[in-house]
């Protein structure tokens, strides 16, 4: 794991500095205190303290959606982060010339997002965290400058005090306290949420989970007044899709909980290809207000 990752990182129990058990095994992460967090054969270390409340993602979910991000459905998701990414590293840079940037992915998934952030910036390093071992199998090879990590966002992050350049956010949960604790004091939260009509023409035909109308005031309410919202941008696309994508797009997300596997598939066999579905998302910019 590359030591600018490490330095960032603390211990989950204690919140002291952690660093490789054995020097150049990178087998385990310890603290002085000596709790030990082990690094998985698939490159990830689990940084959790004690179980998590959920398992995340399933295996299959995961599959599903690293073959719908491969096919590009949602590239436009990762270069709208790029660029805001990039505008925000130069706030950051303009303040500490001398500090690296670190790009912190809260419920990563595969890491495919993060992995167009860092390609977009070539000095900076990575940090995928997720609760789904599935996914972070994905995210610890996602880009040679990303490492990933077991933890709960929901808990205190495994992060040192405004150590953190770039947060991201996509169609994930949002721990406010949190994310103001570990963000640079001009750094940005760069979240996305889906719109309105996000996958309207399947909503109805398929049975799927509606967007909340309300959704933007629910953002704004679990940040808690420690961000102020400086930008937001609709970005939107219409796809042309076959059966078997409407199939990977609905076991990808959370509608895959809810939804009967037969009475699905029968329901997207009977629609007419390609089926046309929007892709309207909302990529919203803050910063932390002064500790």
């Amino acid at each position: 794991m590359d030591t600018r990752i490490v330095d960032r990182l603390r211990c989950p129990v204690c919140g002291q500095p952690l660093a490789e058990a054995d020097a150049g095994t990178a087998r385990a992460l310890r603290c002085p205190r000596r709790h030990s967090f082990d690094v998985a054969r698939q490159g990830y270390v689990n940084l959790l303290a004690g179980r998590a409340p959920h398992a995340g993602d399933t295996a299959e979910m995961v599959a599903a959606r690293a073959d719908f991000l491969a096919a590009g459905h949602y590239d436009l998701i990762s270069a709208a982060l790029a660029a805001a990414a990039t505008d925000a590293v130069d706030r950051v840079r303009a303040a500490r010339p001398e500090a690296y940037p670190l790009v912190v992915d809260a419920g990563a998934g595969t890491g495919r997002h993060l992995a167009a952030v860092l390609a977009a910036l070539p000095d900076a390093v990575g940090l995928a965290l997720d609760v789904s071992k599935p996914a972070l199998r994905r995210a610890a090879r996602a880009h040679p400058r990303a490492a990933a990590a077991l933890a709960d966002t929901w808990q205190r992050l495994p992060l040192a005090d405004a150590g953190t350049a770039v947060l991201l956010n996509v169609f994930a949960p949002r721990n406010g306290a949190e994310f103001h604790r570990v963000l640079d004091p001009d750094g940005s939260l760069l979240v996305v949420t889906p719109g309105e009509d996000h996958l309207a023409e399947l909503v109805g035909a398929l049975g799927l989970l509606r967007v909340d109308p309300d959704k933007a005031d629910r953002v704004a309410e679990s940040l808690g007044g420690r961000f102020t919202e400086v930008a937001t941008a609709e970005h939107r696309r219409e796809l042309a899709l076959t059966g078997p994508e409407v199939a990977t797009l609905v076991g990808m997300g959370p509608s895959a909980w809810h939804t009967d596997p037969a009475g699905l598939a029968a329901r997207v066999t009977a629609l007419p290809e390609p089926v046309r579905v929007t892709v309207a998302v909302r990529l919203t910019v803050w910063r932390p207000a002064p500790r």
